[in-house]
């Protein structure tokens, strides 16, 4: 059966190309809104860190309706940390960048921002060209139709002489290409699990495509996986929904080629494969790309631990670990030797950061240690995951961009002019980027522009500096004071102010020295019978550096902690007590030379 009433696809770039701006055009041009509906802007990014960030995190699915066929869209993430988002939901879609070609996809190339005046419209057109050879497109992937859009103004142009009116041509040019899907509606019921959402009504949602046969609201099906052929669990599809706009709709029914929405089955994962008892056939699901990146997590044990969280014991730390690995594939969690720790490995800096913010504002308090790169042993040779870095900066920054480079290790492949800037590609291992950002940013004054994805995994580059500075380390436990913090600025870099709270092992702030400090700034000034506490008001304090959440795991060395609660974020030293750090350093420093 020829399913022309449904096309299913995905919008695929990299960060801050515009796909969830030119969805927001979409929805609002196929009337999914009525007329006077209030819409925010950036619809599809529901969640808070999405809308604080401007990014995608999650996958997100719609549908719109244009001449008697069903759209379903899917919303990507573009930064590379979240690409396994990516990966699983091309099991759900057939029209989209590597993993659509690999998977067969046809693509409609979408150039967005043509509004904007810089735009290198030929350019562009001559470097996806470009782009799809290198990725070894078929010759029908690169005949693919180019629609030039702005889904800031909401319009599409498949010739640049012509000005886009609205988003009519982009429509029409997803149902001409886009082929209709040839299912099976008559065969046995089988139904892939692409993602996960949960209720606090009916428990966990499935969301995924049906692969064959239909599918009905109280259904009796069969749960299995591809990939574990042992798993044969029956349960029961208590209620089904599609997606409409933005909304889930209940349905009694839905048949091969269909995006659903099913509850029922508690224990359902993705990847999973739903199917008729009668046939329990699991259905091949794409393999995710392996982390590449590792921390430590493990329950607060700091003096001030339990003060602010809600959720503050091991129990709670494994329970909230373990349930994120239902819906991010990309994610892994392992047990340790230790009761209270856990190693958590994920894509990239941003993508361990992402699970860290959303666990305290969900009122959890734990530890993190720093970022680690996974080590792989490749016939016999230790080797490292290395990124492919491309930076787009103004020219008078790119001798700053290249002497970072080559501390880090990073190796130049290519490098070209664009108008008054200059683009360089880099191979640089994953862990050269530790902290480079923050570092990137300062160097080309806010104006450079950097992406990074995953190339592959090399020889080890040898020993890399992560951190040339130390840390200033509070002395003892109470409140700092102005006194004590007017001595201590002049030692180094402070992150905090007057009336914070402190215990002893705390790093307060940033020594420009490789060694670290230890100040007291509990310390008041003594009194005299001509000079009162009160005058500590005429000290002058210099405004502390306050720093981010990724700021400070960029800054965090190996004999350091991240403490993380609902209200603060405090570096610490693993060790608190001070002559007990300075004896295992001392000792370290013996058995290292």
């Amino acid at each position: 059966m020829i399913r022309d009433d449904v096309r299913n696809v995905a919008i695929i770039a990299h960060v801050d190309h515009g796909k969830t701006t030119l969805v927001d055009a979409m929805l609002k041009q196929s009337h999914t809104f009525r007329e006077n509906q209030a819409v925010d802007e950036r619809v599809m990014d529901s969640g808070d860190i999405e809308r604080e960030r401007g990014i995608t995190i999650l996958a997100k699915n719609t549908s719109i309706h244009y001449k008697g066929v069903k759209i379903n869209v899917v919303d990507t993430p573009g930064h590379a940390d979240f690409s396994g988002e990516v990966e699983r939901v091309m099991m759900m879609v057939n029209g989209v960048v590597q993993k659509a070609l690999e998977m067969g996809h046809r693509l409609i190339i979408v150039v967005n921002k043509i509004d904007r005046p810089d735009a290198r419209l030929n350019e562009v057109q001559d470097e996806i060209l470009e782009l799809l050879l290198e990725l070894n497109a078929s010759d029908d992937q690169l005949m693919s139709p180019v629609v030039w859009c702005s889904g800031r103004n909401g319009t599409a142009t498949l010739d640049l002489n012509e000005e886009g009116k609205d988003l009519t041509p982009l429509f029409e040019t997803i149902l001409s290409h886009i082929r209709p899907m040839e299912v099976d509606t008559d065969g046995a019921a089988q139904l892939l699990c692409s993602s996960i959402d949960y209720n606090d009504y009916v428990g966990r949602i499935g969301i995924g495509r049906i692969e064959r046969g239909v599918i009905q609201a109280g259904q009796s099906v069969v749960v299995t996986n591809y990939n574990n052929r042992d798993l044969n669990k029956p349960g029961k599809i208590a209620n089904l929904y599609q997606i409409e706009g933005l909304e889930r709709v209940p349905v009694q029914e839905a048949k091969a080629g269909d995006i659903v929405c099913f509850s029922g089955l508690e224990g359902i994962n993705i990847g999973d494969t739903v199917c008729s008892p009668a046939c329990p056939e699991p259905h091949k699901f794409v393999k995710i790309t392996e982390p590449t990146v590792e921390m430590t997590f493990s329950v607060n044990d700091s003096p001030f631990a339990g003060k602010d969280g809600k959720f503050v014991t091991t129990r709670h730390l494994h329970d909230r670990l373990f349930r994120e690995l239902l819906r991010d594939v990309s994610l892994r969690v392992e047990e340790t030797g230790s009761a209270d720790s856990y190693r958590v490995c994920g894509r990239g800096e941003m993508h361990l950061s992402i699970l860290i913010e959303e666990m305290r504002r969900d009122g959890y308090e734990f530890q993190v240690s720093t970022p680690r790169v996974m080590y792989k042993e490749i016939d016999g040779v230790k080797c490292e995951p290395v990124e492919r870095l491309i930076v787009d900066v103004p020219e008078s920054a790119t001798g700053a961009v290249f002497q970072s480079m080559g501390n880090r290790k990073g190796e130049l492949v290519h490098m070209s002019a664009i108008g008054n800037r200059t683009r360089l590609e880099f191979v640089i291992p994953a862990r050269g980027l530790f902290g480079y950002k923050s570092e990137f940013m300062t160097s080309t004054k806010g104006e450079g522009v950097m992406n990074s994805i995953f190339f592959e995994y090399q020889p080890y580059k040898g020993d890399l500096s992560r951190r040339n500075t130390g840390s200033l380390v509070a002395f003892e436990t109470g409140e700092a004071v102005t006194y004590g913090l007017f001595n201590a600025q002049g030692r180094g870099t402070l992150f905090i102010g007057a009336g914070t709270p402190v215990y002893e092992g705390m790093v307060i702030g940033e020594s420009p020295k490789s060694e670290d400090i230890n100040v007291n700034v509990c310390k008041t000034k003594h009194l005299t019978n001509t000079r009162s506490s009160s005058s500590d008001e005429a000290l002058r304090l210099i405004t502390p550096k306050r720093m981010s959440l990724e700021e400070c795991l960029e800054f965090i060395a190996d004999d350091e902690l991240l403490e993380i609660t609902p209200k603060n974020i405090r570096i610490r030293k693993r060790i608190l007590d001070s002559e007990l750090r300075a004896k295992a350093n001392a000792k370290l420093k013996k058995g290292i030379e």
